[in-house]
């Protein structure tokens, strides 16, 4: 774990540490450029990300796991990944060459602090976190990395820092330009809109003790039909699938990544005993929590 002050840090160990990633830059390892994310060593199991990740694919391209769900990356894709997705199966081409931008969760908000409807971006990313750029966007986003990479390296400047925040704000309002040109928001799409992103707030904190749609729903003081209604709209998935996504996905991550036994797992996540946690994951994974484990 990199450490910064007093802010939740890059976990740069998810992609091996900075100072070993050929082509990188940081600034107070808050912020991290890359222009060889190809040599980069990357988790072959499921892994929780702690950042927020904006990447160009230039040649090649990269298959992967997010969520449970497969994500395919090609030459000229711009890819969004926002802190606490699960990334699994990374699997690069031989070929993949791309850009890279890595920064801790603090940073990023300190940046957006002042920018009005942001949370789009972080909906739009958790439905369609691909997204094909068009030239003049490619050339647009590889000018703001070489300038940004620029100013991170240049130690002497005393305005460095506020430069390169300023820099990474008008990137983020030409990210969200992109964002507006694949997919259009009325009125009512923005409501919708908060009302997931509250509730896929809610289901990350609460998952592991509360799986009713109903208790969500209450939290936030509107009826389920109308919650499950949003989501639909919004996502494309039910409320329920929602929960149950995120839950496999606690289990997926407890099972591969620590030494916890079948009943602690089972009394973390608030599960009734062991065999209804069993018929759970394998209804939704397809093997019994030992098979995954050792697979």
């Amino acid at each position: 774990m990199v450490k910064t002050n007093n802010k939740t840090p890059i976990q740069a160990s998810e992609f091996g540490k900075a100072k070993d990633w050929v082509g990188s830059v940081s600034l107070d390892n808050d912020l991290l450029l890359s222009d060889k994310i190809n040599l980069a060593p990357m988790p072959t199991d499921p892994r929780k990300m702690n950042f927020i990740l904006i990447g160009l694919c230039t040649k090649g391209q990269i298959k992967y796991r997010m969520d449970t769900e497969e994500q395919v990356v090609r030459e000229g894709d711009l890819l969004i990944v926002s802190e606490r997705h699960v990334i699994d199966e990374y699997a690069p081409s031989d070929d993949m060459e791309g850009l890279c931008i890595m920064m801790s969760v603090d940073f990023f908000h300190e940046i957006i602090k002042t920018v009005h409807d942001v949370s789009s971006l972080f909906v739009f990313a958790r439905m369609q976190p691909v997204m094909q750029l068009e030239s003049k966007e490619i050339k647009t986003f590889r000018d703001y990395f070489t300038v940004i990479k620029q100013k991170i390296s240049d130690d002497h400047n005393h305005f460095r820092k506020d430069l390169i925040r300023t820099l990474m704000l008008a990137m983020f309002y030409d990210v969200g330009n992109v964002i507006n040109r694949v997919k259009n928001f009325d009125e009512s799409l923005m409501r919708s809109e908060k009302v997931f992103t509250k509730f896929l707030k809610m289901v990350e904190e609460n998952c592991k003790r509360e799986r009713r749609v109903s208790w969500y729903a209450q939290q936030l003081s509107i009826t389920p039909k109308y919650l499950s209604t949003a989501v639909k709209r919004i996502s494309g998935r039910t409320a329920a699938e929602w929960i149950e996504n995120y839950v496999t996905m606690e289990l997926r991550v407890m099972l591969r990544n620590t030494s916890k036994n079948i009943k602690e797992i089972t009394e973390e996540m608030n599960f009734p005993n062991q065999s209804f946690l069993g018929k759970y994951f394998k209804e939704h994974v397809g093997m019994s929590p030992s098979e995954y484990r050792k697979s």
